[in-house]
């Protein structure tokens, strides 16, 4: 068991992450947040740990300090950590929880001789209780004694470790934002289409969300082209010029989305006839004009 953990940026990742390490017995130092109340209700949330404002002297009586901040500050609260830390940082292991930035941003703290990594849960975390975290991935990076304690940490948590390159960080999480916050984007606009045409919000989520979630569980049972439906996949083109057509109607961002993901699905499911959807795409842009 490592000594206390110290976290920077108490938001949801940061108490989720902070609240099981607390309930499997690993100690909570300072908890930071935006401010006093803040701090508080996380330390409530998490069942431990003293809250503050800022990042106080003391954080570097913790052994692991991780700093779950937005991404545009983690910078920032490395430069903060390092000049309130010191020389006394030395030893420590400190850990960011982004999934685009790898620990470079991190470079004011390895000077000072602490040990940097990430520690990425591919989980998404909302705003109440904590997620499960049991069998998803943590994307790790960094040096060799945090990448150690890092996927300690996974582990512990029930995750699987799994070491990303520092450059392949950007895509990796540009991945995850594929297969979470966009497929939440393409479900809402086909709600809202049905919305549109006299469908309650009740109605078109009890017609969409099923046929959805099959589609997924045919993906994991069966592969992606088995599962692959619609007419694009059947080749009918003529339907899907027909879908543009109403589409835009509604709104150029619509059309703009529904090209864009069947331009992309023509390679992703290496679809025969590409040459035929690109004409076919020239037909309806003389159409437009």
């Amino acid at each position: 068991m490592h000594g206390a953990l110290a976290i920077v940026g108490a938001g949801r990742v940061g108490r989720a992450i902070g609240r099981r390490l607390r309930d499997l017995g690993w100690p909570v130092g300072a908890v930071v947040a935006r401010s006093e109340g803040s701090a508080r209700r996380a330390t409530r949330f998490i069942g431990g740990g003293t809250p503050h404002a800022a990042i106080p002297r003391h954080i570097v009586a913790s052994s692991v300090i991780l700093i779950a901040t937005p991404d545009r500050v983690i910078g920032k609260a490395a430069r903060e950590l390092a000049r309130v830390g010191g020389e006394e940082l030395r030893g420590k292991i400190v850990l960011h929880t982004s999934g685009a930035l790898d620990s470079s941003v991190l470079k004011p703290l390895r000077r000072l001789g602490a040990s940097v990594g990430s520690m990425h849960p591919l989980q998404t975390f909302g705003a109440v209780g904590v997620p499960p975290l049991d069998g998803r991935l943590f994307a790790i990076e960094g040096e060799t004694k945090a990448v150690k304690v890092a996927r300690q940490i996974a582990r512990l948590l029930g995750g699987i470790p799994q070491t990303i390159a520092a450059r392949d960080k950007p895509l990796y999480h540009a991945a995850g934002a594929f297969a979470a916050g966009h497929t939440l984007v393409i479900v809402e606009s086909a709600v809202q289409l049905l919305m549109s045409i006299g469908l309650k919000r009740s109605e078109a989520t009890r017609a969409l969300v099923p046929m959805t979630e099959l589609v997924l569980k045919n993906y994991v049972r069966l592969g992606p082209r088995v599962a692959w439906t619609g007419p694009l996949s059947r080749g009918d083109l003529a339907v899907v010029s027909q879908h543009r057509v109403a589409l835009r109607k509604v709104s150029h961002e619509y059309d703009g989305a529904y090209d864009a993901l069947n331009r992309l699905a023509a390679p992703v499911f290496r679809v025969a006839g590409r040459a035929k959807l690109a004409a076919s795409n020239k037909k309806l842009a003389k159409k437009k004009n």
